[in-house]
């Protein structure tokens, strides 16, 4: 294919500014959110209904109703490295509708699913449909906003995306109280048409300068990210720390109801400490432009080890940490990276314009496999007691340092940072 005239910096900023007319800031953020959140609500709805989809499909004695959740992380983390360079050949749109096509599709057959295995399947390529809507949805604030700006709106559509786990599964709930788990997958379907409808109404086009479709530009594509060094240092710093969000979900009843006893308060505790990460993003939304990225997330990062420093000296300590020490404590972990987590990827994507579809799939794959591994890793540590967890949330923090520091050529705190961070 022969290669795009260059366009200038001018017209690029004019084609964005007639994005920014046609679709208000306000609109842009809950769509964005909708769309981030599609991933999270696909997950969390489904948890109320595992029990069920086990016993309609008669696998009693068997521990196998957790594939449901597994099958469409495999596909969504593998498809994230396809829709974002696709996206920079053909456009943010396109592949996006493609996306939630996919995933509207395979969740109308998913409610339709004869036996466990077809489901499986099905889940699968519905993962693969929603992987265009984390791709493509920063790839398309990338191409909208840049520096602090990008870190506000992406702290903003963060907050709504956090509050997804808490009312998800309350949502989940309240279809099986009137249908079956087949119900949840038909309010997929309609979610799916309606926010395809919303992005052919209401969403342009935010690409001006499309890339040459090539193997081997996409090749390209894929070695100029990976040769960033501030760029894939920070992805890497936010992917060890996913590790702990991954390890605090899969170990959270074994510590509140096992360790705390807590029983039907075990929601309310863990919905509580979510909301404070949600708090923190919308903190972070309004601060980032005062303070800058690099001084609130690497302030939050020594935040989080201190909290994860103290929890675990206090665990070694005591064994049994009293529960409102507890709270405290990883309300102050979960806050950090509650914050932490925009302002990364906006540091990640920040040198990456150009190539911000394939970044945001490298960087989505990255971090979604390297986060569930470490957290699957470190939630086989449990030994009934907070100690190892607490250890290992100190030892991830002190590796995302390394990171930062790695990237930032051992100065913390520093606003002038290499532009470009290839080396």
């Amino acid at each position: 294919m022969a290669q795009n005239p260059e366009i200038s910096a001018a017209d690029q900023e004019n084609h964005i500014e007639a994005v920014k007319a046609r679709i208000g800031r306000k609109e842009f953020v809950v769509l964005m959110a909708v769309l981030m959140a599609t991933n999270a609500y696909a997950i969390d709805i489904m948890l109320p209904a595992l029990e069920q989809i086990k016993t309609g499909f008669d696998m009693t004695g068997l521990n196998r109703q957790h594939y449901v959740i597994f099958a469409f992380l495999v596909g969504f983390a593998l498809a994230q490295l396809f829709f974002g360079p696709l996206s920079d050949c053909f456009g943010r749109r396109l592949p996006l509708i493609v996306g939630l096509a996919l995933y509207t599709i395979f969740s109308f057959a998913c409610a339709r699913a004869p036996d466990f295995e077809t489901l499986l399947i099905l889940r699968a390529v519905q993962g693969v449909g929603a992987a265009a809507t984390r791709a493509i949805t920063v790839s398309i604030i990338r191409d909208m906003y840049h520096g602090r700006k990008m870190a506000e709106i992406l702290s903003i559509v963060m907050m709504i995306f956090m509050i997804v786990p808490i009312i998800a599964p309350a949502c989940g709930n309240l279809i099986l109280s009137f249908g079956t788990w087949r119900s949840i997958f038909n309010i997929m379907t309609y979610a799916g048409l309606a926010t395809i409808l919303w992005v052919l109404w209401r969403l342009p086009e935010t690409v001006c300068q499309k890339r040459p479709f090539s193997f081997g530009s996409i090749g390209s594509a894929f070695a100029h990210v990976l040769r960033n060094r501030i760029a894939l240092c920070y992805s890497l710093a936010f992917s060890v720390m996913l590790g702990a969000l991954f390890c605090s979900l899969t170990t959270a009843p074994q510590i509140y109801e096992g360790i705390y006893h807590l029983g039907a308060w075990f929601p309310a505790a863990f919905a509580a400490v979510a909301a404070f990460q949600a708090l923190a993003a919308y903190g972070n939304a309004r601060l980032v432009l005062r303070f800058g990225m690099h001084s609130l997330s690497h302030g939050l990062l020594l935040s989080f080890i201190a909290a994860s420093f103290i929890w675990f000296i206090w665990s070694w300590a005591a064994i049994i940490v009293p529960f409102p020490a507890h709270m405290v404590l990883f309300t102050i972990i979960m806050f950090s990276f509650g914050a932490i987590g925009a302002n990364f990827n906006s540091l990640a994507m920040e040198p990456l314009g150009q190539y911000a579809g394939t970044a945001s799939s490298v960087f989505g794959f990255m971090q979604t496999l390297i986060g569930a591994l470490l957290g699957i890793i470190i939630s086989q540590s449990f030994n009934g007691t907070t100690l190892p967890i607490a250890a290992d949330f100190m030892l991830l923090g002190l590796i995302a340092l390394a990171l930062v520091l790695l990237a930032e050529k051992g100065k913390l705190f520093d606003r002038k940072s290499a532009a470009s961070g290839e080396e």
